[in-house]
């Protein structure tokens, strides 16, 4: 593992070896500029000789693996853990938000039709780790002298993992083409019985998890079948 360099004027050089650094920092002729990745800051002046630094990026659902290289050596290599919490936050962050809202505001009339999304939203968690990506990028190209960046991406085609025989127009038309929502499916799709006593006379019926959300499930239409009222609320 190398140790960053930057210039007297605040600009990256060609990283040094550790014992290089340890030097420098000893004769005084360095200072420590930050901790994590580890980088010093000359107090001289010296020459600028450069060369082309290579940035590679691994991109994952649970980790980033990221280095810095060379043509020849590798620089700094390392394995950055994403946040695993964005979607338990949210659900304490909503639970609160009820509990306040139903103690302050209870005879309120319930608003609905007031809220909009950006056009560029994405899910938290998948924002959360694009943030990081970005982060990350931005920290290793400001350490190292002309970066060159590199970004792996794992392309996985998971309409095709769940039925192979999709082609063409199949894409656009999912599990619930041609239906209001995902509950509106699982009705027609359980023939709007239910699937605990297999009455289907009850006016009101409600979709149900398998897993439930607090266990890992998820909202996927295999996730969720038909019940009636008495059986849901049993």
């Amino acid at each position: 593992m190398r140790v960053f360099v930057f210039n007297m004027r605040g600009r990256p050089l060609m990283p040094c070896s550790q014992r290089k650094a340890r030097l420098l920092l000893r004769e005084n002729k360095a200072k420590i500029y930050k901790y994590h990745p580890f980088t010093i800051q000359l107090t001289y002046t010296t020459g600028e000789t450069k060369q082309d630094c290579h940035i590679g990026i691994d991109t994952g659902s649970k980790y980033i693996g990221a280095a810095v290289r060379s043509e020849d050596k590798v620089f700094w290599k390392g394995e950055i853990e994403l946040r695993q919490d964005i979607r338990s936050n949210l659900d304490t962050k909503r639970i609160y938000r009820r509990s306040r809202r139903n103690r302050k505001t209870r005879y309120r009339k319930p608003r609905f039709l007031n809220r909009k999304r950006r056009d560029e939203w994405l899910p938290p968690s998948l924002q959360s780790r694009i943030n990081h990506t970005f982060h990350w990028i931005d920290t290793l190209s400001s350490l190292v002298p002309n970066p060159i960046l590199h970004i792996e991406v794992g392309k996985f085609d998971v309409a095709k993992m769940i039925n192979p025989e999709i082609h063409g127009v199949d894409y656009q038309h999912g599990q619930t083409y041609g239906f209001f929502d995902e509950r509106y499916f699982v009705f027609a799709r359980d023939n709007y019985t239910c699937q605990c006593c297999g009455k289907s006379k009850n006016k009101i019926l409600n979709t149900h998890h398998i897993i439930y959300r607090s266990n890992g499930g998820t909202n996927r239409v295999d996730n969720l079948i038909t019940v009636c009222t008495d059986c849901h609320t049993s």
